[in-house]
């Protein structure tokens, strides 16, 4: 009885035909083997990087609350100055509030509508009722004027209503410049409008929009002396 033929050993990889030639082409030197291997992880580190972009998107910048808080009042302001509103009338609203910000990247296909809440935006708006439209007129092309002045850049004008909104060129690539402003007057109501808004930033830790000292405004009172009122005459002849 003829005893079973031994099976022939596999050839270790390195020794078949195909991977002899790759091994004849690579790199003998220990140096140039060795930066093969670096380029290879460098590719490797860039395509990482190239799907963290994708499925990320840009990361937003960093804002600065106090900031940004300061030129948006300082925009507020200056409105209120331009509108020269008679008796200098307390407005309503006059905070500065935070807004909704988004998932940017493929990330965002899977929180749709859901607001970041360590990203935000900034804008404070105040107005003022029963503003007659002379007054309200005469307001707004005070503030356009000087918008204009500045380089601001018209957006967009009232189609039924007077008003405009001016973009600030220096601000769209900067986080803690006011953005845009807007003005509005509206003859139903007599309201006189104004908005300052700020992009979107990733807040620092530990801010808290509620308890925010720099959160609240209000119109800076007339330099001088309060003016006093004459006091009331009889109409009585005497």
């Amino acid at each position: 009885m003829n005893a079973p033929r031994p099976r022939p050993r596999p050839r270790p990889w390195y020794r078949t035909a195909p991977r002899r030639r790759l091994l004849r082409r690579l790199p003998e030197s220990r140096s140039a083997r060795a930066l093969v291997v670096l380029c290879a992880a460098l590719l490797a580190a860039a395509a990482i990087a190239a799907l963290a972009w994708l499925w990320y998107g840009t990361p937003y910048p960093q804002s600065d609350p106090d900031r940004i808080a300061v030129r948006l009042k300082d925009q507020a302001q200056r409105a209120y100055d331009e509108a020269a509103l008679p008796g200098r009338p307390e407005v309503e609203l006059g905070r500065v509030e935070t807004g909704t910000c988004y998932y940017r990247g493929l990330r965002g296909l899977a929180h749709i509508d859901e607001g970041r809440s360590d990203v935000r935006s900034f804008d404070l708006e105040w107005q003022v009722r029963a503003v007659p439209e002379d007054v309200a007129r005469s307001g707004l092309q005070r503030m356009r004027a000087r918008l204009e002045r500045e380089g601001w850049t018209l957006v967009d004008t009232g189609v039924d209503r007077p008003g405009f909104r001016f973009r600030n060129p220096a601000g769209e690539d900067d986080v803690q410049q006011v953005e845009h402003v807007d003005a509005r007057w509206y003859r139903e109501t007599g309201t006189y409008t104004v908005s300052a808004y700020a992009g979107c930033g990733k807040l620092p830790d530990g801010f808290y929009e509620y308890t925010w000292p720099e959160r609240d405004w209000a119109p800076a009172a007339v330099p001088g002396e309060p003016v006093t009122p004459p006091a009331a005459r009889s109409a009585t002849r005497r």
